[in-house]
């Protein structure tokens, strides 16, 4: 079992930063696959970036790209979602997701989800 738990949400100004985290609990965060997903109001959840077991490969959703940087850290069994130039559009609850056959965009083919953590960015 993997709890996670997201932090790093806030209110921001077009333009701006942010950086969420993502903390795993238990020993065996290196052998999943993890990822951050978005959900805006009234849409579905959506991918926006992926990271393989040791780092070494990221995914990055189109709209994204460019923008956001995610890596993790397997020591401290936390995963991270930099943001950079934010827009209103980015707008949303960020998730984080685990799964050890590798992050999906198929919802409920990952493991383990977080509670998520909002992120606004005002215009």
């Amino acid at each position: 079992q993997v709890q996670l738990v997201e932090s790093g949400g806030g209110l921001v100004q077009a333009g701006g930063s942010l950086r969420l985290s993502c903390a795993a609990s238990g020993r065996t965060f290196s052998r999943y696959a993890m990822g951050w997903f978005r959900q805006a109001p009234g849409k579905e959840r959506e991918f926006v970036a992926r990271i393989n077991y040791s780092g070494g490969s990221t995914y990055y959703a189109d709209s994204v790209k460019g923008r956001f940087t995610i890596s993790r850290d397997n020591a401290k069994n936390t995963v991270y979602l930099q943001m950079n130039s934010l827009k209103p559009e980015d707008t949303a609850v960020y998730y984080c997701a685990a799964s050890v056959s590798g992050v999906t965009t198929i919802l409920r083919n990952n493991d383990y989800w977080g509670q998520g953590t909002q992120v606004t960015v005002s215009s």
